[in-house]
């Protein structure tokens, strides 16, 4: 799940694989500049969930509509 969700990233240009030939083998993830550009849309995201999401021992607002 988790490496097709990797290459599904790579093919989109939001990271980058990077294989170092080495025993164990060891391989590498990071953003592309193209992948960066989502950091701020995402840290808006986890503001927003911050503000309105409750946890589920907490009952929901009534202020939330």
């Amino acid at each position: 799940m988790l490496a097709r969700q990797l290459d599904d990233l790579e093919r989109d240009g939001l990271v980058k694989r990077t294989v170092y030939p080495e025993v164990p083998a060891r391989v590498e993830y990071c953003l592309t500049p193209h992948g960066a550009t989502l950091c701020p849309i995402l840290k808006q995201m986890w503001k927003w969930s911050v503000q309105h999401l409750t946890s589920p021992a907490d009952p929901p607002s009534t202020t939330d509509h």
